[in-house]
């Protein structure tokens, strides 16, 4: 997993709450077990006038040429609710985005988000709506998240904090996701496995 420390990078909005999983990624592509392959089909039903995905839709702010490349989402509360399908984030990963700002998230996909490379930032929605009041008439917006500092900066100037499990902010930091993180450990694990086998031998037995 890709470590995530500070940034700075494009800004697109998405004016919308209560987004939810299945926007997120709709269910008919949730056909694989890899984590790659889904980024062409994120927001697939407002992305696209077709089932098929091959005509844009131009109202869809997303396919604005002004968020080509945008790797930070500013959007509205309750992102990411619905089912707890980690499709999700790997979508929204592999389509480019590696920090979604937002009032708030659903919790499941809050965490899934954190094991796959992805920081969400939870401001309160006046400096969301400050964030949107910044960005949406100033074209190529950047925006800087330091998740060392735990802050969101912008280029007028202004900078909020944001708080953040330790934990969960250790881990992204060093790019480690659950198995990552377990792996340290593989001395301790290895050397316990051998003396329980030799006290429980009978555990063992094939």
């Amino acid at each position: 997993m890709q470590a995530f420390t500070k940034m700075t990078a494009l800004a697109a909005l998405l004016d919308r709450a209560d987004v939810d999983t299945d926007a997120i990624i709709p269910k008919q592509f949730l056909k694989k077990i890899e984590r790659t392959g889904f980024g062409v089909h994120l927001f697939h039903d407002w992305r696209y006038l077709d089932d098929s995905g091959t005509q844009p839709n131009p109202d869809f702010v997303l396919n604005s040429d002004r968020y080509t490349g945008a790797q930070i989402l500013v959007t509205r509360d309750n992102f990411g609710c619905g089912s707890s399908r980690e499709h999700a984030p790997w979508a929204l990963l592999e389509y480019g985005f590696r920090a979604i700002i937002a009032p708030s998230f659903a919790d499941i996909f809050y965490n899934n988000c954190f094991k796959n490379g992805i920081l969400p930032v939870r401001l309160d929605a006046t400096q969301i709506q400050r964030l949107f009041e910044e960005i949406q008439p100033n074209e190529g917006c950047q925006l800087t998240v330091d998740l060392e500092q735990q802050q969101v900066t912008t280029p007028q100037g202004h900078c909020f904090t944001f708080s953040v499990d330790p934990f969960a902010r250790e881990r992204l930091l060093q790019g480690l996701d659950d198995i990552g993180w377990t792996l340290q450990f593989k001395h301790q694990i290895v050397q316990f496995e051998g003396q329980y086998q030799n006290t429980a031998p009978w555990m063992f037995i094939q």
